[in-house]
């Protein structure tokens, strides 16, 4: 067990008497992840940071410490994003714009690929579901207008909020990027079906569309 390596029982012990936030990056992720201080290490030196360790796929963690290891981290990141998105289903999205750019920064930012999400709303513009319209390469994530608003139909959603990442960092949108949301908003407004907005997640900096005026 990771946790009887010296460098993590000490880890331990100070995560017990004064919490997480005496513990850096790594002492979190071995702890969190049962590894070794090697093991968590050569993760960030891997992948890059913490966020993108979390947002790594299963298949490429595993590699690096063996499927068990991989599900506990990847149920890390499965529980934070429970935890940001609860607020998003308990009022309406766009009186809490912080809270959907909290979320969508800590689904996205440390993806190695594009990933298009969509989330749906209510009349009342809750959240009813969150999904992945889909992966692409790391400079590129295909977007179907017509599948967006089928699936905004089937869930009855009166509305949807997109969202991609920029995995290397850009935070201007293509202008294929913008034309396909265009084409997605003129596709919903047949339908009475509101595209609110598009966020850009870029590292750290998530970027609205319609604050660019792009919507």
């Amino acid at each position: 067990m990771a946790r009887s390596h010296p460098e993590t029982a000490e880890a331990f012990a100070r995560l017990l008497a004064a919490g997480p936030a005496a513990l850096d990056d790594r002492e979190a992720l071995q702890i969190a992840g049962g590894l070794t201080p090697a093991q968590a290490a050569g993760l960030l030196a891997r992948f890059g940071s913490l966020p993108e360790v979390l947002a790594a796929a299963h298949a490429s963690l595993a590699r690096e410490v063996g499927a068990a290891r991989a599900a506990r981290l990847c149920l890390a990141q499965d529980l934070a994003g429970r935890l940001l998105i609860a607020p998003l289903r308990r009022r309406p999205v766009l009186g809490g714009w912080d809270a959907v750019t909290g979320y969508l920064r800590a689904m996205l930012a440390g993806r190695s690929r594009e990933q298009l999400l969509g989330l749906f709303l209510d009349k009342r513009n809750r959240l009813i579901l969150q999904e992945v319209l889909g992966e692409g390469t790391i400079d590129h994530v295909p977007v179907y207008p017509r599948e967006v608003v089928r699936r905004a139909l089937e869930l009855d959603a009166a509305a949807v909020v997109l969202a991609h990442n920029h995995p290397g960092g850009l935070e201007t949108p293509s202008a294929a990027e913008v034309d396909a949301t265009r084409q997605v908003q003129e596709a919903g407004r047949v339908l009475r079906i509101a595209v609110h907005d598009h966020f850009l997640v870029a590292g750290e900096s998530v970027v609205s569309y319609r604050a660019l005026g792009l919507l």
